[in-house]
C-alpha cells in the first residue's frame, strides 16, 4: 500500500486532509509538533483525530520553543480578538509563527524518507489564511522542488510529492468534504486562545473563521 505523511494539527483542516489521504488509499502516518504553542490542547485533539481517521501511527515531535519564538501563539503578545473580516484579511497577523510550515515540512520530509512514504499531505489553505506566507501555493510548489533536490529518494528514486488538497477551498467546502468522509469535528480544536479545559474562546481569528465556515456550510459545529 502507498504511504503518506500527514501533518495533523488537531484542527478541522488537517482532520479533513487526513481523511482525504485515507480515502485516496494511502496508509497514513500522522505527524504533529509541540513547539511551545499556547493552544497545546490541539496536540490532544491531533492524537484523537489520528486514531479516529485511521492513521497507522501518530508521532508528536518536539521542537525547541525558542526556534519558533516571536508569535502571539508562542507567548509573544496577546492573541488578537474580535477582529472584523477586513482586519483578518489584512497583512500578516500576529499569530504568524516564523517559518512554521517550512520547519514542519522539512521534518516531515525526513520522516517520509525514512518510512518509505511517497507523499506528504498538508492542510494549508490560502483562501481563509491568505495572510500567512507559508500557506501559499507558490511556497508549497517551491518546497516540493527543493524536497526532491535534497533527498536520496528525490535524486535516485521516484521522489516525494507535496500534497495540499485544501489550498484553494473555502472553509465551507472543507467542512462539507470532511462531513462527507465521516470526520468527527467534535474531536478537533481551532481556537488560538482556548480555556484551560480546551473550550474555544469564540473571539480569535480562527474561531471567527470556523464559525463562519460552519454557517456557510449550513452545518452545526459540535464544539461549544
Amino acid at each position: 500500500m502507498k504511504r503518506a505523511i500527514v501533518l495533523v494539527s488537531g484542527g478541522l483542516d488537517s482532520a479533513t486532509t487526513l481523511a482525504i489521504a485515507r480515502d485516496e488509499g494511502f496508509e497514513c502516518i500522522a505527524v504533529s509538533f509541540d513547539y511551545g504553542q499556547r493552544h497545546r490542547v490541539e496536540l490532544q485533539c491531533a492524537a484523537k483525530v489520528a486514531q479516529a481517521c485511521g492513521a497507522i501511527e501518530h508521532r508528536a515531535m518536539q521542537i525547541d520553543a525558542a526556534a519558533l519564538h516571536g508569535s502571539a501563539l508562542t507567548g509573544c503578545g496577546d492573541v488578537p480578538l474580535d477582529r472584523s473580516d477586513a482586519q483578518i484579511g489584512e497583512g500578516i497577523p500576529d499569530t504568524y509563527v516564523p517559518a512554521r510550515n517550512l520547519v514542519f515540512l522539512s521534518l516531515a520530509l525526513a520522516v517520509a524518507e525514512t518510512t518509505g512514504a511517497s507523499a506528504i499531505f498538508i492542510g494549508a489553505n490560502a483562501v481563509d489564511y491568505s495572510g500567512y506566507p507559508d500557506c501559499r501555493g507558490v511556497f508549497l510548489e517551491s518546497f516540493g522542488r527543493t524536497a526532491n533536490l535534497a533527498t536520496k529518494v528525490g535524486v535516485e528514486g521516484d521522489g516525494i510529492e507535496i500534497r495540499s488538497p485544501l489550498l484553494e477551498w473555502t472553509k465551507a467546502q472543507i467542512i462539507r468534504r470532511g462531513l462527507d468522509l465521516g470526520v468527527d469535528f467534535g474531536l478537533t480544536s481551532s481556537c488560538y486562545d482556548p480555556g484551560d479545559d480546551g473550550t474555544p474562546c469564540g473571539r480569535c481569528d480562527s474561531c471567527h473563521i470556523r464559525q463562519a465556515g460552519f454557517a456557510a456550510a449550513e452545518a452545526e459545529d459540535p464544539l461549544p
